[in-house]
């Protein structure tokens, strides 16, 4: 039993690490897209602040999804490995085709079925899912609200300023901006490994209630870390050149607005996608300077892969499960 929860354990920082492969897009798309930093010293920037947020915003979403999903009386180490693997298939098989999806609602999507294959519908916390469904349309749309309020804010109060020294001021504060966005990925998305191997720590009978220890939080903020170091610049492109043109000022405001809701998100335990966020924030920005800047069939594409996202993991892991009590029936 023990030497089955390390393994688990591994594939879980194997998932946190594909993770911050996949999303490291989303922290450093806009910051090198407008050219303020070359690709490499980005992400290294990226990596920094999704290490240091182990010491910043608690655990609170990690508890979310450690026991607020699914019943964990139902749940044993094989669903915990299913939904696992089931979140590292979808996450490949959209960083090969380019999409940025949600790495968070992978996980809970495969979490979930592999559970509904063991147990039934009955296992699902209809409680804790109804915040993650509701905040799947939220996010895109605060951050796509957020993002047109700052850039209309800035057009209104440098408007009588030369475009160049704009430029150079923003250069200058999307350091910031995108130092906030790796914080808050950082602190959202590796949370949700740390309450996976919580629950396997739980279910293996190695803790005797159910909390995230500290170890927990620094290997998981570690593993996310060296995922975006290792950086997923397929998507790269995707979220800074396709959606729409970004400029430094335009970049600011997508990652500030994007930050903003993110840790906001975070202090209250609600799971949400730093990729939907960031590609709301970068479209309502693009749609201030006209709808026709934003590239609505690349949107559309996008859209549709957020949409598979749960679905998708959710089938493949309880395949999975299945495979798994079919060779070992105790499962």
């Amino acid at each position: 039993m023990f030497l089955f929860a390390v393994l688990i354990i591994l594939v879980a920082l194997t998932f946190d690490f594909l993770n911050g492969f996949h999303d490291a897009a989303n922290s450093i798309a806009t910051v090198v897209s407008t050219r303020v930093l070359s690709p490499r010293i980005a992400v290294v920037w990226a990596a920094f602040f999704n290490f240091i947020a182990a010491f910043t915003f608690g655990t609170a979403v990690a508890k979310t999804i450690g026991q607020g999903m699914v019943d964990l009386r139902y749940v044993n180490l094989y669903v915990i490995l299913s939904g696992l693997l089931g979140a590292i298939f979808w996450n490949l098989i959209t960083w090969y085709f380019g999409l940025p999806i949600s790495s968070s609602h992978a996980l809970i999507g495969g979490y979930a079925g592999a559970a509904i294959a063991k147990a039934g519908w009955g296992v699902v916390v209809l409680s804790g899912w109804t915040k993650t469904l509701l905040f799947i349309i939220l996010s895109p749309a605060i951050g796509m609200v957020l993002g047109a309020a700052l850039m209309i804010s800035v057009y209104w109060i440098f408007r009588h300023s030369a475009p160049l020294r704009v430029d150079r001021y923003f250069r200058r504060l999307q350091l910031f901006s995108a130092a906030a966005f790796s914080l808050g990925h950082g602190t959202n998305d590796a949370q949700k490994t740390m309450g996976i191997i919580a629950g396997v720590l739980f279910t293996a009978k190695l803790l005797d209630h159910f909390y995230v220890p500290f170890w927990v939080v620094l290997m998981a903020h570690a593993a996310i870390g060296l995922g975006t170091l290792a950086g997923g610049w397929r998507i790269v492109k995707t979220m800074g050149m396709k959606i729409t043109k970004l400029r430094p000022v335009g970049g600011f405001c997508a990652e500030t607005a994007a930050a903003a809701s993110i840790l906001g998100n975070a202090l209250a335990g609600i799971p949400v996608s730093t990729t939907h966020t960031i590609a709301g924030g970068i479209m309502g920005v693009g749609s201030i300077q006209g709808l026709t800047a934003v590239r609505w069939g690349v949107a559309r594409t996008i859209v549709w892969a957020w949409v598979l996202t749960i679905p998708v993991s959710g089938i493949v892991s309880a395949l999975c499960f299945w495979a798994m009590h079919w060779i070992f029936p105790a499962a």
